[in-house]
Order: structure tokens, then sequence, then C-alpha cells
């Protein structure tokens, strides 16, 4: 056994879920996911990184003592309501990117079909490189749930907070930068629409420099994952409303993360034309 279980349950090794599983099997467990229902680049990703395939998420529930959920932010509460109908009755550690709010709600789904519940939040990059992501870990068991990541390359933190505190830190940290990189995208677009964009660039490379790579960057590295942070954009304006601030900041990122999503699964980033062109694509269509 290695610190808290031998037998953990990953839903799904996605581009993030696979750092996670890396960190779990590390760990000296054995870690087993669901082929079924996924795709081709998942299942390699799995075999990468040396998961048991159970075939179906009802196997893996009977036999995990742990799950871990890393979903999409729109389907974390479909996948925490799978679970408790299959009754499992293991610790269930929710890593997904959604409000506080949805956070307990995910908790008190797993809870009433038998689990116990840990709430948890990544941030960093989904690269395995070691010490490069951290999960936020809170509620009764997080130090216990901690120990399932100890030997990385994800750290584990365990916050003295509640259930909801590593969502809401995560919410947090991505509020600003995802939103902050939706807005410098947006901004590029808005300055090719006027017909300014190389004065644009000019001036930023008088007064702000590091700008002019950075917003190149940031198409460069978020286009083929916009449609992931779509449902992040919801849950963190969803969490804003729920301390009583404004929404709109990431009602607005959200919309920007989804006219890119059309990117999802190219082979290559588009170039910043070709994004600029994504983002004014619909006020086109609707000025038209």
């Amino acid at each position: 056994m290695a610190g808290l279980a031998s037998v953990i349950g990953l839903l799904h090794p996605g581009e993030m879920g696979s750092a996670v599983g890396a960190t779990l099997v590390a760990g000296g467990s054995r870690v087993l996911w669901a082929s079924e229902g996924r795709g081709a680049r998942t299942r390699q990703r799995a075999e990468e990184i040396g998961l048991e395939d159970a075939g179906t998420l009802e196997r893996l529930a009977r036999r995990a003592e742990v799950i871990v959920s890393v979903a999409p932010p729109h389907a974390a509460v479909d996948v925490a309501r799978a679970v408790a109908a299959l009754r499992f009755t293991g610790l269930f550690v929710d890593a997904n990117a959604v409000s506080p709010e949805t956070a307990r709600e995910i908790g008190r789904i797993v809870e009433r079909g038998g689990a116990r519940f840990v709430d948890g939040g990544i941030i960093g990059p989904a690269n395995r490189r070691p010490g490069a992501a951290r999960i936020y870990l809170s509620g009764a068991e997080a130090a216990r749930a901690a120990l399932l990541f100890a030997a990385g390359p994800v750290n584990a933190v365990a916050l003295d907070g509640p259930v909801g505190a590593g969502s809401a830190l995560k919410m947090a940290f991505a509020g600003w930068n995802k939103g902050m990189q939706a807005l410098l995208m947006a901004i590029r677009a808005l300055a090719a629409a006027e017909g300014v964009d190389q004065a644009l660039l000019a001036e930023w490379r008088i007064s702000m420099p590091e700008v002019p790579a950075r917003s190149e960057r940031t198409i460069h590295d978020n286009a083929r994952k916009a449609w992931r942070f779509v449902g992040e954009m919801e849950q963190i304006a969803r969490t804003f409303a729920q301390a009583g601030l404004p929404t709109g900041f990431h009602d607005a990122a959200g919309e920007v993360y989804r006219r890119l999503a059309g990117y999802k699964d190219t082979a290559t980033p588009p170039s910043v034309e070709e994004a600029i062109a994504a983002l004014l694509k619909r006020v086109t269509r609707e000025g038209s």
C-alpha cells in the first residue's frame, strides 16, 4: 500500500489527467482507468503512464478504494452522479476546475452515494515536469489525500479550509491567468478589426516590450485547448456571482474561448491571423 490507497481509479487520463495519473503511479499505487467511450489518444496516454484498463466505470468503481476525477468542468457533476449511482463507498477526490458551490454540490452527490469527499483544484501546466503543477486539496480528509501525490510530478498542498477552498483558489488563480489571456487575445482582434494592429504592436514594444511576444504565445498555447476553458470561465463567473462580484469579465472570456473552440484536436495551433479571424467571425456574421 502506498500512502492512502493501493488501488485508485482515475477519471480520466486526458492531458492534465495523465499528469495526475503519472503521479499516482509513481507513488506505488495501482491506477485504473475506464476505456469505455474513450478515444485512441486517451488510450495511448493511459498506456504510456502505466494505467490498468478496468474497461467500464462500474468495474473501476467496484475495485478502487479512491477515485480521482479530472474532467472538463462541464462534465464534473455528471461524473460525480455516475459514480454515486454505482454506490461507490471509498474516497472521491474531485480535481476539476469548478466553483466552490459546484464542488460542494459534487460533494453532496457522492456522499449521498456513500463516498467520502475531498475537493481539489489543479494549478499549473499538464506537462508532467516535476513541480510544474500543484493540486490544492480541502476538506476533512485533505491531508490524507495529499499522501497520494507524495511522489510527484504533481505536488499536493492540503489547505486549512473546508470543502470548496481548493476550488476557490483554482477559480481565483485561473480567473486572472486565463481571464487575462482571453482579454489579450481579444485586444489583438480589436486592433486588427480597426486596422491598428501593427501600430499597437509598435507601441507595446516601446511601453511594454514583453507584451507582443506574450500575445502571440497566448494564441499559440491556448487555441487548441480553448474548448476546455469555456466551462472554466463559466465556473469562474459563477464564483464571482456567489461572492457578490460582477461576472461580465469571465462571461466575455468564455465567449472568446468559445470562438476558438473549433481548433480542438487540430494538428498545429492557428497563426495569429487565423485566430484573429476566428475571433472576429461572429462579429462579421452578426453585422452582415
